[in-house]
């Protein structure tokens, strides 16, 4: 059966609203319904969206809109506290190496993915993005400390995910020479999207204090002008490194403007949850379960352990922060589901490798795309009860944007205290 595009984008807008709108309704999690109805339109399903007819345009609108949500997380990114600060520093550290090893035995072990395409799967398997966290952690209604960690943790990882999974991609094609290169470019990738981040963020500040109060219009057009020429030119200069110039274009503009970033923030988040709406659907319409059925219970093994490795990284990144109670640890553990990130880049690595003749290709986003499966729906199902059972769920106060991080502060009928990094706070 072959669709239009019309229908395609229509099928892929009306899904994603679909569940939102159930979600809204039900208290349903809003990533397991839109998971679950691009499922139901898509390969697996009925068939009426179909990703790859497409084309080559669906990549650089994914990457675009994906760059709209990180922009939008930049802009919020705003860590008060030197626990906070330290707890995200010390998680993404300690995840990013353990992680990575950790994803790939797993992956050659569980899944039996050679070496190559495991090691490719545990760099992208880093990414926890805010396109399935920050609707999370806002229907779980979590302490704001706790959702900052989560949510800074995503994106964080989430551009270091895209490139280093990359990089590993060329080695395991033969692109790249050895190990040493790949930790090279990694270095220049990230530091160079993150330097013409900041430079295209200044830039933005700049224009952005020179317009009037009531031109909202105008400061957004201008701010997606600019970050989308930000983005598409550093693919251009340096591939995979748009994400993090994103990422720090929004801090940027956020820590500049203070207020005037709030008011921006709130129109550059409303896109956002609409660039979810509409990507979540498209991506999960691409799986068929042709490519899952192969892994058989040996993928299932391996995302199960995955999740379980997590609690183990927990432990390490929390240590010399005895504000980070067990509750805490316990809950940060659990909660890190995977999301369009993570399923853009397994799309585009599976046709690389079909297209360059290496086996495995299809083995490696079955394996992704069950990750997501998986983590979205236990964890999207089982979090927020998780959260009220440890008493991490905060008030109406703390939710409040205008209150900040202090808001957050709970306590229980003993008088002990709830809540990661209050201390601190």
């Amino acid at each position: 059966m072959t669709t239009s595009t019309e229908l395609i984008w229509g099928a892929s807008f009306f899904s994603g609203s679909l569940a939102q709108l159930i979600a809204r309704f039900s208290g349903l999690p809003s990533v397991v319904l839109l998971l679950a109805l691009g499922l139901l339109v898509g390969q697996a399903g009925f068939d009426l969206v179909q990703p790859e007819a497409l084309g080559q345009g669906l990549e650089p609108l994914v990457g675009l809109l994906v760059s709209l949500v990180l922009f939008d997380g930049g802009l919020k990114l705003r860590l008060a506290g030197r626990e906070l600060q330290r707890t995200v520093i010390q998680l993404v550290l300690v995840r990013g190496v353990l992680g990575l090893v950790g994803g790939a035995v797993l992956a050659h072990g569980f899944a039996g993915l050679s070496w190559p395409l495991a090691w490719v799967f545990g760099a992208i398997a880093l990414a926890t993005g805010p396109t399935v966290i920050s609707p999370m952690v806002r229907q779980m209604r979590l302490l704001p400390s706790l959702a900052h960690v989560l949510e800074a943790e995503g994106l964080i990882l989430e551009p270091v995910a895209a490139v280093l999974a990359l990089l590993l991609l060329q080695l395991a094609l033969g692109d790249l020479p050895g190990w040493q290169q790949v930790g090279g470019l990694l270095l220049l990738r990230l530091g160079g999207g993150a330097l013409l981040g900041a430079l295209a963020g200044g830039v933005l500040v700049l224009l952005l204090e020179r317009l009037p109060e009531d031109a909202d219009a105008l400061r957004l057009q201008l701010s997606l002008g600019m970050l989308f020429l930000l983005v598409a030119g550093t693919q251009v200069l340096l591939p995979e490194a748009g994400f993090p110039a994103a990422v720090i274009a929004g801090v940027v503009v956020g820590l500049r403007l203070d207020q005037q970033a709030s008011q921006l923030d709130d129109l550059v988040f409303q896109l956002a949850q609409l660039a979810i709406t509409v990507l979540f659907p498209l991506l999960a319409a691409d799986l068929a379960w042709s490519e899952l059925s192969p892994l058989g219970w040996g993928g299932v093994a391996c995302v199960l352990a995955l999740m379980l490795f997590r609690f183990g990284v927990l432990q390490v990144a929390g240590l010399g922060i005895p504000s980070l109670i067990w509750r805490d640890k316990l809950l940060l553990s659990w909660v890190a589901p995977r999301g369009i990130v993570t399923a853009a880049v397994a799309s585009l690595f599976a046709l690389k490798l079909d297209a360059a003749g290496v086996s495995g290709g299809g083995a490696l986003k079955g394996l992704v795309f069950l990750t997501i499966l998986l983590t979205v729906t236990l964890q999207g199902f089982t979090a927020p009860w998780l959260a009220k059972q440890l008493g991490l769920v905060a008030s109406e106060a703390a939710l409040d944007p205008g209150a900040g991080f202090a808001a957050g502060l709970e306590q229980q009928p003993g008088g002990e205290q709830v809540g990661a990094l209050q201390a601190a706070e």
